[in-house]
């Protein structure tokens, strides 16, 4: 598979079923039941989403800050104490239905980009905790974790990707698609999503991984082969069901854990799949919202955000893009 973060930043190793592993972390091809040591965070959560609104506070503000270059990162606060105060608000106007588009999407960018922050600097966590309330304590709490888990798998490139950045298709066809496989394979949609948010965030990333992996699963095509059952491995429907089969024949329905594992070879990917799946069913909004988020890619310059419209098709020196392309 690609490199990805949330949105592909982070490098992640390509599962063994899915995508032999090349030049990132290697993994035996084994099975393995996840550890019984593993954290409790992904376990399964009851549905928030009017709860959440009943609890809302009755005011909030969007922070505001100045319009970034185009292509370029949201502008946070430097304070990690208001950088917390203003996830929050963005928090809240993801979960307000009178939210309108434009500021719905500046909030989703702003939201992922704060949860990066946050995640590369545990030294935060006795300053920002404190100031998210109770009702979205779960969801600081799971974002984070996520984060973690997949930065755990990363580690910098001197290069950007020969990838393109495009659109992902609309978000109604993506989650009939979801529901789809799982009235076929049983598999819960919010597990695909979440594996799909993933490898290429929503299909947005366009390009074959070292090892040869494609489509927004991200599969072989030998693997594809077994459970495409003649689909397009590029189509996002045919890709999404054929995960559904893949997880469902590794044993989903009686441990989700250790078939996605079989999906991805790592305890840390089963855990953040975990983290955004249980989200992802609680609230509709989550889903919302990480529709909306962008691809950034992990360098030895930082995290760098590839705009829709990003285009290479060889590796870019991350100084040469730089250059041209602030952020």
């Amino acid at each position: 598979m690609h490199t990805v973060s949330l949105s592909r930043a982070v490098a992640v190793p390509l599962r063994p079923a899915v995508a032999s592993v090349l030049g990132a972390i290697v993994f035996a091809i084994v099975g393995c039941t996840p550890s019984a040591s593993r954290p409790t965070a992904g376990a399964p959560i009851a549905p928030t989403a009017t709860t959440a609104r009943a609890t809302r506070l009755a005011s909030w503000t969007v922070p505001a800050a100045p319009s970034p270059p185009e292509g370029a990162q949201p502008q946070l606060a430097s304070d990690p104490a208001q950088l917390a105060k203003d996830l929050v608000a963005d928090e809240r106007a993801l979960r307000d239905p009178s939210t309108p588009e434009p500021a719905l999407t500046a909030a989703a960018r702003r939201q992922q980009a704060a949860y990066h922050a946050i995640g590369r600097h545990p030294g935060w966590d006795g300053i920002t905790r404190p100031q998210i309330p109770p009702e979205l304590l779960d969801v600081y709490d799971r974002n984070v974790d996520a984060r973690r888990q997949l930065t755990a798998m990363t580690y910098p490139k001197d290069t950007l990707p020969p990838w393109r950045i495009e659109p992902p298709a609309p978000a109604g066809e993506l989650l009939s698609y979801y529901h789809a496989a799982e009235s076929e394979s049983g598999v819960g949609w919010n597990y695909l999503a979440a594996i799909n948010l993933i490898e290429t965030r929503f299909g947005s990333i366009n390009g074959v991984s070292t090892a040869g992996a494609q489509g927004p699963m991200q599969f072989l095509p030998s693997t594809f082969a077994t459970y495409g059952q003649g689909g397009d491995v590029n189509s996002p429907r045919d890709s999404i069901m054929a995960a559904g089969r893949f997880l469902a024949a590794n044993g989903f329905a009686n441990d989700h854990d250790h078939a996605i594992y079989g999906y991805n070879h790592a305890h840390q990917y089963v855990e953040a799949v975990d983290q955004y799946a249980a989200l992802m069913a609680a609230d509709p909004a989550a889903f919302a919202g990480y529709y909306r988020w962008d691809v950034y890619y992990n360098t030895t310059a930082g995290e760098v955000l590839l705009p829709i419209g990003y285009a290479a098709a060889s590796p870019i020196p991350v100084g040469d893009y730089l250059a041209t392309n602030p952020q």
